[in-house]
């Protein structure tokens, strides 16, 4: 039987989020601005760049992958 393998997503939490945009620039697959906050648009495409880069950029660590 083939062993299922879990991805982790990114999480924004949307309190700590200031906006900055540098996650959007490492994965705007991924990635988006609204209303002066990160959001995930794209969990589907977190294969297709490095989701975990725009993590561990945040200045205020309000990504987290799950």
């Amino acid at each position: 039987m083939a062993k299922e393998v879990f991805m982790a997503t990114p999480v924004v939490d949307q309190e700590l989020c200031i906006g900055c945009g540098s996650c959007v620039e490492v994965c705007p697959e991924v990635f988006e601005l609204r209303d002066d906050k990160a959001w995930v648009i794209g969990y589907d495409k977190c294969s297709t760049c490095n989701c975990e880069e725009a993590a561990s950029i945040c200045p205020v660590e309000a990504i987290k992958m799950e």
